[in-house]
């Protein structure tokens, strides 16, 4: 848990273990309340962070869903708060039916779907202005990006990713770009929170953008040798299941 004090605000970041991707959840604490962002993949996981904020002393406001990938909605039920989402975000989770924690335990669809539908727009929450802004093409075909800009502070998600490798299975290298760029170009946010990764300065923009040209050169018709060419540039770099995750939506699964 990474916490960021940006008064009369605090933004508690959890990042799951390498065996759940580093995906991440953030607790916007307000003065009176919780508001989470995005909800886990296993329900373990996601259980830590509700216990997390329990010590905090304030109820959980919403949960905000950013995008229709299972990474980031699973857990969802286990905040026992409504859950918010775009309507194109909620149809995606609604599509993909019932879910599976790594358990092996089957997860309702009913447990993770949105109840309340987000407008991109301004809010004021707690007398706290936040900014809600629907991008299309990138990681996901439909994402939601959260700021909030009287403190410098721009929850990406999976437009964003911090030291670990990028999925790329969505196949929309070029719509992955433009977002970026639209998101760097306003210079209001220091403090980047990612999908994946812990939290990051404005650097992450153009470490991203140097992926997703790396990307775009090596991503041919092999997925075991786009692997292999990528972990030699991003060596250091965490979450290698996710290029292979993004394989199998690419080239299908492994031989075998």
């Amino acid at each position: 848990m990474t916490i960021i004090d940006r008064l009369p605000i605090r933004v508690h970041s959890y990042m799951a273990p390498d065996d759940s991707l580093n995906v991440t959840t953030h607790l916007i604490e307000t003065p009176h309340r919780l508001i989470a962002v995005d909800a886990q993949f296993a329900l373990g996981y996601a259980q830590e962070v509700v216990a997390y904020a329990g010590t905090l002393g304030k109820p959980l406001d919403r949960v905000v869903i950013s995008h229709a990938h299972p990474d980031h909605f699973q857990g969802a039920g286990r905040f026992g708060a409504p859950v918010h989402a775009l309507a194109a975000v909620r149809d995606g989770i609604v599509a993909q039916g019932d879910g599976r924690d790594p358990s092996g335990a089957v997860i309702p669809v009913a447990d993770m779907t949105p109840t309340r539908t987000i407008e991109p727009g301004v809010e004021v929450i707690d007398g706290v202005r936040l900014e809600f802004a629907a991008l299309s093409g990138g990681e996901a075909t439909d994402e939601l990006v959260v700021r909030l800009p009287e403190q410098g502070v721009l929850i990406a998600q999976d437009l964003v990713f911090h030291h670990t490798h990028l999925f790329v299975g969505n196949n929309d290298l070029a719509g992955w770009r433009a977002a970026l760029d639209a998101l760097a170009a306003d210079p209001g946010y220091d403090t980047v929170l990612p999908g994946h990764g812990l939290p990051a300065g404005r650097e992450v923009f153009t470490e991203m953008a140097q992926y997703l040209a790396d990307a775009r050169e090596l991503l041919g018709d092999d997925g075991e040798a786009y692997k292999k060419a990528i972990l030699e540039r991003y060596p250091d770099w965490r979450a290698p299941a996710l290029i292979d995750i993004g394989n199998q939506y690419l080239f299908g699964p492994l031989p075998g």
